[in-house]
Parts: C-alpha cells; structure tokens; sequence
C-alpha cells in the first residue's frame, strides 16, 4: 500500500470510529430525529457542489426508488437507532455491536449467493463473532440495555443490507451521486420532526457534536472513503471496519469515561476475529460494497 494510501487508511479509522462519540454527546441533550437531520442536512449542502461538478446526480433519474431504499435502509433507520440506543448504552459498546456488520454480510451472502463458497474457516468464523457478542453482552448484562442493543443489532443488519441494494442495483451510478442523494432524502424525511421539536436551549458541546457528524463523519469521510477506495482498491478499504470499533473503544474510555469491562475485553477479540474470518475468502468484491457507512 503507498504512503498516501496508510495515510487516507489511517484518517478513515478514525472518522468512522469517533461518531460513537458525538452521538453519545449529542443525544444528551437532542432528540434522536434532530440529531440525524442535524447530520444530514449540513453533509448533503456541502456534498452537493461535487456532485454537481461531476454531474453524479443525473443518472440516477432512473432509479430514484432504489437510491430512495438505499437512504431508508443505510441512513434513514440506523442513525436514529443509533441515537436512540446510545441513550441507554455507552459508546464502547455500541461500536462493538457495529462492529457485527460484517459477520451478519457474510451470512447474508451466503443465504442470497447460492453458489458462494463458505467453508469452515468462514463457518468458524460466525460462530465466534457471534459468541463474541453474546459475551459482550452476557458478562455485563446487568448493565446493558437488552432493548438498545437489539437497536444496535438492528443498525448492523441495515448496514449488511446496505451494499446489497447496490450491488444489484445502484452498481453503475456515481457512488458519489448516490451517497448525496440518499443523505438528502434522509434530511428532508426528518426535516419536519427536527424543525419543531428543536430545544429552547442547546449548549456548544452538542452543537459541536452534531456538527462533527456532519462535517467530518458524513461529508468529509465519503469524500476520503473514495479517495481510499481509488487509491488501494474496494477490498483493502474495507479493512477499516476492523479498526472502527477499537477507536470507538478508545475514545469512549479515554473521554467519556466509560469503564472497559470484561465483556468488552473478552467479547472485542472474539468479533474482531471472527469478523476477520467470515469475510476471508479468495473472492473479488464489486467496488460498491465499499460503499455502505459502517458508523
């Protein structure tokens, strides 16, 4: 991999392992429905001007119901579980829980590909991620929220489903068109809530918050997640869905707090690994499965 390459890999772990972070912050004094159109009102203006510019927008005419399903499955549904969910569950173990995505891919392949390998490394593979979740959760279930994380486990198959509708359907449109799209539509389907369920009095640390999620999480991060994927190829960039949940842990423990329990520190090796080896395998991915947001 080049230096520019370690680089965009590098900032792109980070990104999408600090919205965690700002949504725990955020959702303390915002409702779940604001703090989505908070995130994808200011993203979807400032990636407008390059959709434009490379006229992304146009071809997708045709197709509008299923970039529609896309923004409903990818964006619209998990950031306002996400939100929700983080008012009873810490970063730490909300990151975790996304960090699922992968192993509920690969199932999810081999249940729609019937002729796709999945031999007993990738079998191995589900049983421990999986294991590794009901770890994370049994060891500290007196602390967690069983609801929110059936929110979170929600979000992750959203997330698994994602890349699905468009690889079978959005595949030969402009990624970049799509993403501006579906982050638009999701501002607009949220618009009416937010406007009139705005707090009197919001402080700089949750407008702060929102707006690293829009800028930074959204914008900025699609903008670099294709650089990335130009520069070492849609397989390799996939790999920062391993790192995400690390930094997720991280900054929830370092920032906010939040203690690194046992579950985390049994369940986290376990996902990692069995994440790692469900999605092992000698096939070649289709670019637009890079192009679902893990966080």
């Amino acid at each position: 991999m080049s230096r520019r390459g370690w680089v965009l890999f590098a900032v792109m772990s980070v990104i999408w392992g600090i919205p965690y972070l700002l949504i725990r912050v955020a959702v303390r004094e915002l409702s779940p429905g604001v703090i989505v159109f908070g995130r994808t009102a200011p993203a979807a203006l400032l990636l407008l001007p390059i959709a434009l510019r490379q006229d992304a927008l146009r071809p997708l005419r045709a197709r509008f119901p299923y970039v529609a399903l896309f923004a409903i499955v990818e964006m619209a549904i998990p950031w306002f579980l996400l939100s929700r969910a983080e008012q009873h569950l810490s970063s730490s173990v909300t990151g975790l829980l996304v960090a699922t995505v992968p192993l509920i891919g690969a199932l999810l392949a081999r249940i729609t590909s019937h002729g796709e390998h999945f031999g007993v490394r990738r079998l191995c593979g589900l049983v421990l991620g999986l294991s590794g979740v009901a770890v994370l959760v049994g060891v500290d279930v007196k602390g967690i929220d069983l609801a929110s994380v059936g929110m979170v486990i929600v979000v992750a198959v959203c997330y698994a489903i994602g890349p699905f509708i468009v690889v079978k359907r959005l595949s030969d449109l402009p990624s970049l068109g799509v993403i501006n799209a579906a982050v638009a539509l999701t501002a607009l389907g949220y618009a009416p809530y937010a406007l009139t369920h705005l707090p009197a009095h919001v402080s700089l640390e949750a407008i702060g918050a929102v707006a690293g999620l829009a800028v930074v999480c959204t914008a900025l991060a699609f903008v670099l997640f294709f650089a990335l994927i130009q520069e070492v190829g849609p397989t390799r960039s996939t790999v920062i869905t391993y790192v995400n949940p690390a930094v997720a842990v991280l900054l929830g423990v370092t920032i906010l707090g939040e203690p690194f329990t046992g579950g985390i520190a049994i369940g986290f090796p376990m996902i990692l690994v069995g994440s790692m080896l469900a999605t092992s395998s000698g096939e070649r991915r289709s670019e637009p499965e890079a192009v679902g947001t893990p966080s």
